[in-house]
């Protein structure tokens, strides 16, 4: 028996291998390295000397824009997050009701999530473009004579970000998982309602939210890790940090002071100090879900 176990233990092993080394050589070592070279001044070119704490210090000083991109970074995630979660849902009820030729629709409210967020944002940018963007020109036909300067604005910029949230890849995603999470919620639960003489608001707030309460803590914990991590893809081509660092989140931070100012240790540092920020969060979201979230 012991040597059977043993070599199923062996295949099991050799079956997962792969996925074992790709994350200890694209995941799990760049985490421990970067942990390690936070600790170093290096600029890519020669060794990391060793320097202690100075990074984080000078991160946590006056002198630094840590504070400014965390404050950025903090606003983005919770427009991102509410706007992708809230769209998703709903474009999921839409896909819902029983019409002729959904599997249409379908398609074309999944085009943007299989579209790569570098090229969804170069869109963006020249449909807000202030001087040849198709939307400043449809506001003028309305009567707008001085529409806004959407991407140079520190205020205009964030309704386009917001804007921009819906179609990216993690709502298309969001938006199957939560079509097929309605799909399993129980119909006696409707009919009921209906005997009770309840509309459509109430039977959305008091059972199908419920029901799917489950899934959009799953969909949630899952856009603010995404969010945090992954906003590099459409704030840096749409608009590189601007106006005035107004959109400065850490990732692209990150990005800047490790291959432009060739900063990697200070750069490993902002990428620890993001890394335990999403732990937490991700931790403080799942507390927090034991007040809202229904298994039964």
């Amino acid at each position: 028996m012991r040597k059977n176990a043993w070599k199923e233990n062996l295949s099991a092993y050799a079956f997962l291998s792969p996925w074992i080394i790709g994350f200890l050589l694209f995941t799990g070592g760049p985490i421990i390295v970067s942990f390690l070279l936070s600790f170093t001044k290096w600029n890519l070119l020669g060794s990391p000397r060793f320097i202690g704490w100075e990074n984080y210090k000078y991160m946590f000083s006056g002198e630094s824009d840590f504070l400014n991109s965390l404050k950025v970074t903090i606003l983005f995630t919770v427009i991102n997050v509410s706007v992708s979660v809230i769209a998703s849902l709903f474009l999921a009820v839409l896909l819902n009701f029983k019409v002729k030729y959904i599997s249409i629709f379908q398609f074309f409210y999944f085009v943007p999530a299989v579209m790569p967020s570098v090229v969804m944002a170069c869109v963006f940018k020249l449909m807000f473009n202030k001087e040849l963007g198709v939307v400043n020109y449809l506001l003028s036909l309305i009567g707008v004579d001085h529409p806004p300067n959407w991407l140079s604005d520190s205020f205009w910029v964030w309704p386009t970000l917001a804007i921009a949230s819906i179609f990216t890849y993690a709502t298309g995603q969001m938006m199957l998982i939560f079509h097929s999470s309605l799909k399993e919620v129980p119909k006696e639960l409707y009919e009921a309602c209906d005997l009770d003489g309840a509309n459509f608001m109430q039977r959305f707030f008091y059972v199908t939210l419920p029901s799917i309460s489950p899934i959009i803590l799953f969909n949630t914990v899952v856009a603010t890790i995404n969010s945090f991590n992954s906003s590099f893809t459409l704030i840096y081509p749409l608009t590189d940090g601007g106006p005035d660092n107004a959109t400065e989140v850490l990732s692209l931070s990150i990005y800047k002071n490790a291959f432009k100012l060739f900063d990697m240790g200070y750069a490993s540092a902002l990428a620890v100090v993001l890394f335990i920020i999403v732990a937490l969060v991700s931790a403080l979201q799942f507390r927090l879900s034991r007040n809202w979230v229904h298994y039964d």
